[in-house]
């Protein structure tokens, strides 16, 4: 028996099925268009495509530059156009990174920037000639060609003839572009990072010296200087006096008497300030309970120290817990407080904890990030937990030296 019309449309229309398996109608829409590949891949190939150009660039301007300054070395123009050219390396050495940073992924750090030097052109000189970022970016740009001749050649052939297996070689000749990357545009990481935070580092140290001396003037001016002026008038009045009224003058000399010890008392607090004498003579353990007995709060002091570390680590370890100390009595609202001190490895840490009301940050005014600034100027670490509610802790960390 034959099937009918209607019985043999349903069939052909059951009979087709998407990519899936999944029967469609025979009047479905097709499927918009797509890439065999993905966007990756197509980003790969179109790097190893601008190999091509970019090495030839590349390749043409080491050679001229550095072989016309290096021939030239004998004469005056020879060393400056050398190292003019070397900061064109770094130039095309940048434009590199970004290309691999868009096209490849690979996020490779800019190098420290040459600053001009403050002691002339010949300094300035020396510096470019022995800057080994900017002799291997020009290796990087002078071997550049002959890979970029290969790869351009591979991916352009494979396109028409291989473009089945053009993601796995295109794949593969893009990790070599990333070796390359990393392997020769990439800073020496810790050297060029410990560069960098060292020089930001010193403006730290510089800029808190300078504070530090306005403070010391300010407080010399307007407290001890200023009650010393006014004890001066006050005995030249009293001398006056001393013949014709004792009594008075023996007033005023009394007076002048209570203002030394005033002025005495002040210029303890601004030398303890500066460097307690208690510190230098007994050490962290007394000199840190020193300073919790004039706490607001009840603070208890642990300090497990094997020696005694060098005398600027002492004093940054003091005034930190003097600081949060200070932040304590005046923020948190805490019913205690503890701090804890002692060495770990090649490091002294800090711990001051209290169970006051949190929400101390170190954006908030209240002298964190002085701290922050002060430990990171010596290779430390502070580190604030304070959630909303409390409990409060401050850690803090710094490199163990010991004394000499």
């Amino acid at each position: 028996m034959n099937a009918s019309p209607s019985t043999a449309a349903g069939a052909s229309r059951a009979d087709r099925t998407d990519p899936y398996g999944r029967p469609v109608a025979a009047d479905a829409p097709l499927p918009p268009p797509r890439f065999a590949f993905d966007a990756v891949t197509w980003k790969e190939i179109l790097s190893l495509l601008l190999n091509l150009p970019m090495g030839i660039v590349g390749f043409v301007y080491v050679v001229t530059t550095l072989s016309v300054g290096a021939g030239l070395s004998v004469t005056v123009v020879g060393l400056p156009l050398l190292a003019f050219g070397l900061v064109g390396c770094r130039f095309l050495a940048s434009v590199e990174r970004s290309l691999a940073r868009r096209l490849l992924g690979v996020h490779v750090e800019s190098p420290r920037p040459l600053r001009p030097s403050t002691f002339g052109f010949l300094q300035w000189l020396w510096m470019v000639l022995k800057d080994p970022v900017a002799w291997r970016s020009a290796l990087y740009l002078a071997i550049r060609l002959p890979w970029g001749v290969f790869t351009f050649c591979v991916t352009l052939t494979s396109l028409f003839v291989a473009w089945p297996v053009l993601p796995f070689l295109a794949r593969g000749m893009a990790s070599v572009d990333r070796a390359l990357v990393r392997g020769l545009l990439q800073p020496s990481d810790e050297l060029e990072r410990r560069i960098a935070e060292l020089e930001s580092d010193r403006g730290v140290v510089v800029d808190t010296a300078a504070a530090d001396m306005r403070r010391i003037e300010r407080d010399l001016h307007d407290g001890a200087q200023a009650r010393l002026v006014a004890l001066a008038m006050d005995l030249g009045l009293a001398r006056e006096k001393l013949l014709e009224d004792p009594e008075a003058a023996a007033r005023m000399v009394g007076e002048a008497h209570g203002e030394v010890k005033i002025a005495l008392q002040e210029l303890r607090d601004l030398a303890r300030g500066i460097h307690p004498a208690i510190l230098t003579d007994r050490g962290l353990d007394a000199a840190l309970s020193s300073v919790a007995g004039r706490c607001t709060v009840p603070v208890s002091v642990t300090v497990d120290l094997p020696a005694r570390p060098a005398e600027a680590i002492e004093g940054i370890a003091y005034f930190t817990v003097s600081e949060l100390l200070q932040n304590v009595s005046k923020h948190s609202g805490a019913a205690r407080a503890t701090v804890d001190v002692w060495r770990t490895d090649d490091r002294l840490m800090i711990q001051v904890r209290d169970d006051g009301r949190g929400g101390a940050d170190l954006a908030g005014g209240s002298g964190l990030a002085g701290l922050t600034e002060r430990l990171d100027s010596v290779d430390g670490l502070f580190v604030v937990d304070s959630p909303v509610g409390g409990p409060t802790v401050v850690t803090a960390e710094l490199p163990w030296r010991g004394r000499r």
